[in-house]
């Protein structure tokens, strides 16, 4: 039951947001999940400041996990989401911010996990 939100700084076109949306899907096996729940938010245009400074490119990505993950997993994540946001966005990966939400409890289709 992963969820990843992306809030990124430049315009995307709904074809990266495909784009992006597949290669998270990909990336998520990393922390021991599947595309299959994955769920994937990106909001573009969006006003990140970092150091006090507007952010003419960057993003800040919450990935929300059913469980957790070792250390070692979240590094090679971000890793990830880094290098594809430089690649399909050319967002350099130290205007990335990267965070990691494990959870308990987890509800979905009237119940709990």
């Amino acid at each position: 039951m992963p969820f990843i939100d992306s809030k990124i700084t430049v315009p995307v076109t709904p074809e990266k947001k495909e784009k992006i949306k597949s290669e998270l899907g990909k990336a998520i096996t990393t922390l021991h999940k599947t595309e299959t729940y994955l769920m994937v938010g990106i909001e573009d245009n969006y006003d990140l400041w970092m150091a006090g400074n507007k952010l003419d490119k960057g993003a800040y990505v919450s990935v929300s996990l059913f469980g957790n993950a070792s250390s070692a997993d979240y590094d090679k994540m971000t890793a990830k989401i880094c290098g594809l946001y430089e690649q399909e966005l050319g967002i350099p990966g130290n205007a990335v911010y990267v965070t990691y939400h494990p959870i308990s409890d987890w509800g979905w289709n009237g119940g709990n996990f």
